[in-house]
């Protein structure tokens, strides 16, 4: 007899998670982060009431320490297990959470940045999510990669630009450091919150045009903290120190 208990996570991606950075064996900037488990989990109809978040950041730790990872990353996701209405007579409600640990994303020393040829939709449900439907970027990702990138920046469909395929960008230009704002439908990253909580930064609207004349760029991820871009559509970058940099890398 066929399977039909499949659930809404595995059918249709209904689930949310965070990638944490691990930072000498301790995850950086938790409590960002379970807020955003707790907000984003509420958006979708997921519950969480039996995770609490002291409990989960118990388990992360335990995790970390018996994966044996000092400085790395580690993903928690929220699972919708219910099974799909569509495809089951059943209602019992279930959420689960997951835990996985690994090494830090290694890092090109010369990093390339192209811009995508896929855009962001601001009126998508999933707008400002970290949703497990996570498909579109990584077909961004791979796009650009197969181009011989390491990252592309996405612009949305009023052609600003709104973060790069897996992390917030930020640039700077005669002087000033500039970040999309949210209404780009950027996703609202921990390390980029942690930025604007401590670098002088404007968020803005702004095309692809300002990134063309941008003296630096950066990116900034859970994943891979802070990074300066080193190339840009072929156009070479200043790559020396800067406070945005400096800030993430000296934070332990």
């Amino acid at each position: 007899m066929p399977n039909t208990n499949f659930t809404a996570a595995e059918l249709y991606g209904k689930g949310i998670f965070t990638t944490i950075g691990i930072r000498e064996g301790r995850p950086f900037l938790w409590d960002k982060h379970w807020h955003r488990i707790v907000s984003n989990a509420a958006c979708l109809g997921l519950e969480l009431s039996w995770h609490r978040g002291s409990a989960t950041r118990d388990s992360l730790l335990e995790s970390v320490a018996g994966a044996g990872v000092v400085n790395g990353r580690a993903r928690i996701t929220v699972s919708d297990e219910s099974p799909s209405h569509i495809w089951s007579t059943e209602i019992e409600s279930k959420t689960t959470l997951s835990i996985i640990v690994s090494e830090r994303r290694p890092i090109p020393e010369h990093f390339k940045l192209t811009v995508s040829r896929y855009r962001i939709n601001t009126t998508s449900p999933l707008v400002g999510i970290k949703s497990c439907n996570y498909l579109e970027h990584l077909l961004a990702y791979e796009e650009a990669t197969k181009r011989g990138f390491h990252e592309a920046v996405r612009l949305n469909e009023r052609a600003e630009v709104a973060s790069a395929c897996m992390a917030n960008v930020f640039w700077e230009k005669d002087g000033k450091l500039f970040t999309p704002s949210l209404r780009t439908g950027c996703l609202p990253g921990t390390t980029r919150e942690f930025v604007l909580e401590n670098v002088d930064c404007e968020e803005v609207e702004a095309g692809i045009e300002d990134l063309r004349s941008a003296a630096r760029m950066f990116l900034t991820s859970a994943g891979i903290g802070a990074i300066s871009v080193a190339n840009f559509d072929g156009r070479r970058l200043d790559g020396s120190a800067h406070p945005l940099t400096e800030l993430i890398s000296s934070v332990g």
